[in-house]
């Protein structure tokens, strides 16, 4: 009784939580910008995403993408899965402990832990590994990327994912004049993603 009360509470916290925005989107070489303005605040965020999928989104599962985002003002890749809701919870549980691998040929990988970040899962560089990857980044051709640890990803043997690069340079210094350094808005007060998940591992287990 108590967790079919619950579940509805979080579904409309899920629906309140997500802002009214406005889009545009231009497509640069191999790459999409995404500029969304929240017309209650003036405040505009940019996405700089691969045109394809590293894992398409299915009926229930949200889709992971190659997606440059801020690092200590250093723009890097990163592997992203935005705004989980609850039925993408369970992803966002299992890849607490779960890496993302990423290369630039000829250059040797980049091991990226993922986390949650707000209502986002994010696997990026380790500190260390942050120059390195804002170096090569706008000067590659093609990029792998394997994922490890996560719902329906491969072995440490599996062959990974492979992707023609072009545009690079040029989307992101439009990019970083869309979205200067530290212009990155905040994550909104209120339920978040670790949130969420802690409430449902809460009903599972009362």
């Amino acid at each position: 009784m108590r967790r079919a009360a619950t579940l509805p509470l979080i579904l409309l916290a899920i629906v309140m939580a997500a802002p009214a925005l406005a889009q545009q989107s231009e497509q640069i070489g191999s790459w999409r910008l995404t500029c969304s303005t929240d017309r209650m605040t003036d405040r505009t965020t940019c996405l700089l995403r691969l045109r394809d999928w590293v894992e398409p989104p299915g009926s229930a599962m949200p889709g992971l993408a190659l997606e440059v985002i801020e690092r200590g003002g250093r723009l890097v890749p990163a592997v992203t899965s935005r705004d989980l809701t609850l039925e993408g919870a369970a992803r966002g549980l299992l890849a607490l402990t779960g890496m993302a691998q990423l290369r630039f040929p000829p250059h040797r990988l980049f091991e990226m832990p993922c986390g949650l970040e707000g209502w986002s899962l994010i696997c990026a560089p380790r500190p260390e590994d942050t120059a390195r990857a804002e170096q090569e980044l706008p000067q590659a051709d093609r990029v792998l990327v394997r994922m490890l640890g996560m719902p329906g990803s491969g072995s440490p043997a599996a062959e990974p994912v492979e992707f023609r690069l072009s545009g690079t340079a040029e989307a992101l210094a439009r990019y970083r004049r869309a979205a200067p350094p530290g212009a990155a808005a905040p994550e909104p007060p209120g339920l978040d993603g670790r949130g969420l998940l802690q409430r449902l591992l809460r009903l599972l287990d009362p």
